[in-house]
This record gives structure tokens, C-alpha cells and sequence, in this order.
């Protein structure tokens, strides 16, 4: 007999070369009985088969002292994780809520600005949304959070910073007069307050995408666009009370200075490294001038956002916000000087806003992620443009045809259309944060929202040429009604160019499925592998057991 020669490197092939002299040894003892061989003992093939194709288990021994050891770190790790999700919980429900209840100042400053400063409508709708020009500046400071370390912590430190300015910005308005009576003044503070305003927001926002990312958290947005909306219900329900019974937008100032203060002892004692997120170990040397980490920094956030995943929605997004001229201030004027509303009534409008906006927040999180997400944005954007009627409705005065108030019409259907306008945003909030690369989060979610925020701001100044065009002044307003119907008509042109928003919801958790796909991919090939192979130790089985020779 001719044996091949095998490397004994590959101990299953000559294992299976022994299979194969056994069995001609064995044919040959039948052909002559009288041959004597080394073979006296009958072979069992089953036993020894297994023993061939089974891999040898070698079993881990750790000494009592290293099962300890690991037995502790697990503890301290999970004790550390669940301690950085008490901090986090902390830290951004409270931020949340604060940057929410930012309405209750606002709404005492609107009506400063309208009956104590007595401005044009078109006047106050400028200082509305010229002041929100620092939120342009997002990006700068999404940047500037992603690359430079403040004492070895990226977010914390600019929460903190900017909270810092809006103390600084609401506590003026509310002990000095000049910055609350002159024009120029009551700009400044209203553009500081901003900056530090668009600051938090960036590093809050960022905050959340990166520890989502980080702990396989997705659509962790949905919670804080709920901590917000609690803070604005809270905000606007006292805010028009407090008016009504006090008449002292400077107290409400002063109040949500202190507020702001709390938060910034909440946001101090906060320690960046107990929520388990990156730290910079070299942050005292700075190896690089500030002007070449912005540009790569911008140099790699361009070529994400110019990405088709990112740029196709975003497009739509601010398509749909600038295309409609916004008329808040002259419908404000209107409804506080024409029909006499009392601040309760607009607070009170304010409040069912935000608990609709909750709970809209609330179906989202349960079970608008399982709706075609283009299908979702068309029928919201629907609702948006038929909400925009609802203030024609009130200005041609049908609700008295129907035996509704003015009151109870402005407090239940007022806020509607600001509403919506707020939710269309969380799907695609909750999108960009999934699709954010993991150290660009501040980046791409600051110019998101410096996205948006520009659309806003031109919308608003569209609005303000738009009031000017049709001739609004405080005393007449005979032309509202046709600037509503043009608000309609715009908000339904986003609609030709839905195809711009995904189909699919934002893969949010697609991207913890793929996160795990390695790991369950390799285990898929290892179990093919153990299948195969013991389907193969099956066959051998068989054949043993259908050749009598080879279970003598």
C-alpha cells in the first residue's frame, strides 16, 4: 500500500490517513483469516471518531486573587456607568428644561416691547429675530467644543460658559433701566443672552449625541425635546399669570437670572469624566494654533455635510422654514391691541402648545419611529400649512359666527401652528444625531441648528417685508387676512420636493444593529463552521455504522 506523506503540522489529516490504513488493514484480515496483524482489539469508530474531529477545550484556571480582582472591576464598571446615567440625567434634563423655560422671559420682554416700549409690530418681529443671530454662529462654537479642551473637558465647560452669559444678559434687563428702556441697549443684552444661549445648546446637544452613540442610546433626542417641553409649559403657564397679577416683566428677569444661576452650580459640579466620555490627556500643551484645528475641523465637516444623506434632508428642512413668511409680531399686535387679550389668555396658549408639543414628542418616541419617515414630514407639513388658517379664522372673526370667544379660540388654537413647526424638527434632530461621526457630533449638530436658525431669521425678515409690502401699522390691519393666505400657500410649496427626505425612519437603531453586526457576523461563521463540521462527523457515523467490517 502507497501512504502519502503528511505534514504532521495538520494532525486532522493524519489522523484521517489512520482512518484509512485501519480500514485496508481490516480488509485485508477478511480475505485471509489466517494473517495474524497488530489489530487484536475490536475498533470502535463511533469513540474514537469524536475524539478526532472534537476540539480540545482548554479551560481558563484564574487564581482565587485575579477572580476577585475581576469580579470587582465588573462592579466598579457597572456602578460607574450607572452613576454617569444619574449625571446625565441630571445635567441634560435639567439644561433641557431651562433652555425651555427661556419662553417665561421672553414672554414678559414681548410685552415690554409692545406696551411698555410701545414698537411697531414691525419693529418687534426685528428685534425677535436679529437677536437670534448668535444661533448663526453655532457652528463656530460646535467646533470649538469638538477640538479645544477646557481643563481635559470638551462640553461641560461651554454649558457652563454660556450659561454664564445669560446670567450676565438677563440680570442687566432686570437692575439696570437703561438696558431695559433704550433700544440699543436692550439689543445688546438680547444678543448676549443669545451667545450664551446658542453656546449651551451646542455642547448640550452634542452632550447627548456623543453619549448616545457611546452607550448604544439611540433617539436619546426624543427625551430632551420632552425636558423642554415641560420647562415651557411650566414657563408660559406662570409667565402670563405673573403678568397678569404683577405687570413687572423686570421681576420675571430677575427671576430667571436666579434660575439660570442654580444651573450653573448644578453644570460646575458636574465632572465631564463621570458620564464615561473621552477625556484629553494632553490638553495643557496645545499643539497646534487655534486657525489650523478650524480648518480641518471645517475642512472634515464639509465633506460630511456635503455627504447625500446629510445634505438631501437638510435642504428640505430649511427649504420648508425659510419659504414661509413668518407674521408673529403683527399677529401679536394684533391680538393684544385689537382684541384686547389678556397675557394669561397668550401664556395660557402657550402652555396647551407645549403640552401638545410633549405629547406629540411622547407618540414619536412609542410609535411614530415606525412610520415611513417622508410620510411622516408630508402629513406633518399638511397639518402646518392648515394650522396657518386658523389665525385667518380669528382675524375674520368666524369663531363668533360658530359661538366661540376670542379668548377661548386664541387659548386653544393660537400656538397650534408654532407647535407643529417645533415637531417637524425632531425627526430630523433625531437623524442627524444617528448619523453624526463620532467625534463631529458638536460640529454637525451646531450647524444644524445654525441651519435652521438662519432659515428662521430670514423667514422672519420675509415676514417683516411682507407686513411692510401689505401696509401693517398698529392701527390698521385690514390686510392680515391675505398675508395669512399667502403664509398658506407657502408652506405647502416643500411638498413638490418631499423626495429630499428619506423614506426610511432615521437609522438610529439601524446603527446599533450594525454596531453589532462584527460581532454577530463572526459568530455566524463559527457556527457555520461547528455545523459543517459535525454534520461531517454525522456522515462518518453513518458510513461506520452501514460497514459491519469496521464495528467488529
Amino acid at each position: 500500500m502507497t501512504c502519502s506523506v503528511v505534514s504532521s503540522e495538520n494532525p486532522l489529516l493524519l489522523n484521517v490517513q489512520k482512518f484509512r490504513k485501519i480500514q485496508s488493514l481490516s480488509c485485508c484480515q477478511q480475505q485471509n483469516p489466517s494473517t495474524n496483524n497488530t489489530i487484536d482489539k475490536p475498533w470502535k469508530p463511533k469513540s474514537h471518531l469524536i475524539k478526532i474531529l472534537e476540539a480540545p477545550q482548554v479551560e481558563k484556571v484564574y487564581s482565587p486573587s485575579k477572580v476577585k480582582k475581576k469580579v470587582i472591576f465588573e462592579e466598579k464598571n457597572g456602578g460607574l456607568s450607572q452613576m454617569g446615567s444619574q449625571y446625565m440625567a441630571i445635567l441634560c434634563g435639567v439644561g433641557y428644561w431651562v433652555q425651555g423655560f427661556r419662553c417665561f422671559p421672553w414672554l414678559g420682554l414681548n410685552f415690554h416691547m409692545a406696551n411698555g416700549m410701545n414698537m411697531h409690530p414691525s419693529t418687534l418681529q426685528l428685534v425677535q429675530y436679529f437677536g437670534i443671530l448668535p444661533m448663526v454662529a453655532k457652528p463656530i462654537f460646535g467646533i470649538l467644543s469638538d477640538a479645544v479642551y477646557i481643563g481635559g473637558a470638551h462640553r461641560i465647560p461651554y454649558i457652563s460658559l454660556g450659561v454664564l452669559l445669560q446670567v450676565l444678559a438677563w440680570g442687566q434687563l432686570a437692575l439696570t433701566s437703561a438696558a431695559s428702556e433704550a433700544l440699543p441697549a436692550l439689543m445688546a443684552c438680547v444678543l448676549l443672552s443669545n451667545v450664551g444661549a446658542s453656546i449651551t445648546e451646542v455642547a448640550k446637544d452634542a452632550l447627548v449625541a456623543e453619549y448616545g452613540q457611546k452607550n448604544r442610546m439611540p433617539g436619546l433626542q426624543s427625551y430632551a425635546f420632552m425636558a423642554s417641553a415641560a420647562g415651557g409649559i411650566l414657563g408660559n403657564l406662570i409667565g402670563g399669570y405673573f403678568l397678569l397679577k404683577t405687570q413687572q416683566p423686570k421681576l420675571m428677569f430677575l427671576a430667571f437670572s436666579a434660575l439660570l444661576a442654580l444651573q450653573l452650580v448644578v453644570t460646575s459640579a458636574t465632572r465631564e469624566e463621570s458620564l464615561g466620555l473621552a477625556q484629553s490627556s494632553n490638553y495643557s500643551v496645545v499643539r497646534e494654533p487655534i486657525t489650523e484645528i478650524f480648518r480641518k475641523q471645517y475642512s472634515d465637516l464639509m465633506v460630511a455635510v456635503t455627504d447625500e444623506s446629510i445634505a438631501r434632508p437638510l435642504r428640505w428642512v430649511v427649504m420648508s422654514i425659510l419659504a414661509v413668511p413668518v407674521l408673529s409680531g403683527s399677529i401679536f399686535c394684533y391680538q393684544t391691541q385689537c382684541l384686547n387679550l389678556d397675557p394669561s389668555v397668550i401664556g395660557m396658549s402657550k402652555v396647551i402648545g407645549q403640552l401638545l408639543l410633549l405629547s406629540l414628542t411622547v407618540f414619536y418616541d412609542r410609535f411614530g419611529k415606525r412610520i415611513p419617515m417622508r410620510k411622516l414630514i408630508g402629513i406633518v407639513q399638511i397639518t402646518y400649512a392648515a394650522s396657518l388658517l386658523l389665525d385667518l379664522v380669528l382675524v375674520k372673526q368666524l369663531n363668533l359666527k360658530l359661538g366661540i370667544s376670542n379668548e377661548w379660540f386664541a387659548l386653544c388654537f393660537s400656538g397650534l401652528a408654532e407647535t407643529i413647526a417645533v415637531f417637524k424638527l425632531l425627526p430630523f434632530h433625531v437623524l442627524f444625531a444617528s448619523l453624526a461621526p463620532s467625534v463631529f457630533e458638536g460640529s454637525l449638530m451646531s450647524f444644524l441648528a445654525s441651519a435652521l436658525c438662519f432659515s428662521s431669521v430670514f423667514s422672519g425678515v420675509l415676514g417683516v417685508s411682507l407686513a411692510t409690502f401689505l401696509g401693517l401699522t398698529p392701527g390698521n390691519y385690514s390686510s392680515l387676512h391675505i398675508g395669512i393666505l399667502i403664509q398658506f400657500v407657502a408652506a405647502l410649496l416643500p411638498l413638490g420636493c418631499l423626495s429630499y427626505v428619506p423614506m426610511a425612519q432615521p437609522a438610529a437603531e439601524k446603527g446599533m444593529k450594525r454596531g453589532q453586526s462584527k460581532r454577530t457576523r463572526k459568530y455566524r461563521r463559527v457556527g457555520r463552521v461547528v455545523d459543517s463540521f459535525y454534520s461531517y462527523r454525522r456522515k462518518r457515523e453513518s458510513d461506520f455504522d452501514e460497514n459491519p467490517l469496521l464495528t467488529k
